[in-house]
């Protein structure tokens, strides 16, 4: 019901429909109007970043070139033109025509006022409280890891270097055929080794030295490490936020989070192709505010960090168990990379995020900012 409009301030139409082009545009979620022979009338500005083309462009679409034939968004649209009646549906694996993706959505679906005026379609993406849930979930997984690492350290390593010390002593008197034995004693134990090690990176909890950081020195120095060894046949772009505040953390820790996301978007990516293309992009998201455990207060997530690859892409059963330790699609991958960038961001009071299709998957890296206050020096806020 609208509000009565004072006789002495007159509203225009052309006022209104400014006030309600603001109102539209100040949605996070994409919203457009389908008319009833399924072109696009209008859209707002989250519509534009959701299928990656301007308000102009998308007035001149149908659509069926938005979405590809058989979508679930299609159905509905269709569904509400005849009956009239919204319909919402929710957990909707919802496939772009362009840019080819998919993405997890909640789909509303209302007809406008008038039957002839088409339909009013918003898509939100997958909820924050469910990203909160399953990040807060990674840094359980990661407290679990560390008190598994600790016990591997004391009651695993020390009865294997006695193994491999005995190996070596046999080794020295072993004709040719047993040395192979011996060999393969010494390098199996030397291999279990290096996986409690890795493994015990989880157990570190001791308090970091935290400073100011420049987000885009830390990505062009893992840029630089991995075009010089395992990703040299891959192609790099940036896409930087000159204005980008620094953030509050570990440059070395930092350097090891975005190492092991390129590493993994190489290897999802493979030697054999010439057109892989990773991404790097930062950005200044306001808005996105995270409770805690154990804090009273909300922490401002702005800082955005993508890594974007066009690889295979994460199987979506894979997914939500992503970050968990020894989750891998690797045949000789031991699921402890990506259970690690979930640590480290976490300790650094951020969240990371996954999404991925073929041949496009991006992981989203959120953290606070770097804050001086007084003399108490910086914090994240």
């Amino acid at each position: 019901m609208s509000l009565p409009v004072p006789q002495h301030q007159p509203r225009s139409a052309l006022a209104s429909g400014v006030r309600a082009a603001k109102l539209l545009n100040a949605l996070p979620h994409p919203v457009v109007a389908v008319l009833p022979d399924g072109s696009i009338a209008d859209a707002n500005a989250a519509a534009e970043l959701f299928f990656g083309m301007s308000r102009a462009v998308l007035q001149q679409q149908n659509l069926a070139q938005l979405v590809p034939e058989g979508s679930p968004l299609t159905g509905v649209v269709e569904q509400v033109q005849t009956g009239g009646a919204t319909i919402n549906e929710y957990r909707v694996f919802l496939r772009l025509a362009k840019p080819e993706c998919e993405r997890l959505v909640d789909i509303f679906v209302a007809p406008l006022q008038n039957q002839n005026d088409g339909v009013v379609v918003m898509v939100q993406e997958q909820s924050l409280a469910e990203k909160i849930g399953r990040q807060l979930s990674h840094r359980g997984t990661g407290r679990s890891v560390a008190a598994m690492a600790s016990v591997l350290a004391h009651e695993i390593k020390n009865p294997l270097s006695g193994i491999r010390g005995a190996a070596q002593l046999l080794e020295a008197e072993a004709n040719d055929s047993d040395r192979s034995l011996t060999r393969l004693i010494c390098d199996e134990t030397d291999r279990i080794v290096k996986l409690v090690d890795r493994m015990c990176a989880f157990s570190d909890t001791r308090p970091t030295e935290r400073e100011r950081v420049n987000i885009h020195a830390v990505l062009d120095h893992v840029k630089k490490v991995a075009q010089a060894g395992f990703a040299r046949h891959i192609h790099f772009h940036e896409n930087y936020d000159p204005s980008l505040p620094p953030v509050l953390g570990n440059k070395d820790q930092l350097v090891q989070l975005f190492l092991n996301l390129v590493k993994n978007a190489a290897e999802a990516i493979g030697q054999s192709r010439s057109d892989g293309d990773i991404e790097l992009s930062t950005a200044f998201r306001p808005g996105v505010r995270l409770r805690l455990a154990g804090a009273n207060d909300l922490v401002s997530l702005p800082l955005e960090f993508c890594v974007r690859d066009n690889g295979s892409g994460v199987a979506p059963e894979l997914l939500p168990h992503l970050f968990s330790p020894f989750v891998t699609t690797k045949a000789a991958g031991t699921g402890l990379g990506l259970a690690l960038v979930a640590k480290i961001a976490g300790d650094h009071g951020g969240t990371v995020e996954c999404e991925s299709s073929p041949r496009r998957t991006i992981f989203r890296i959120l953290m606070p900012t770097y804050v001086r206050r007084g003399s108490q020096g910086g914090r994240a806020s």
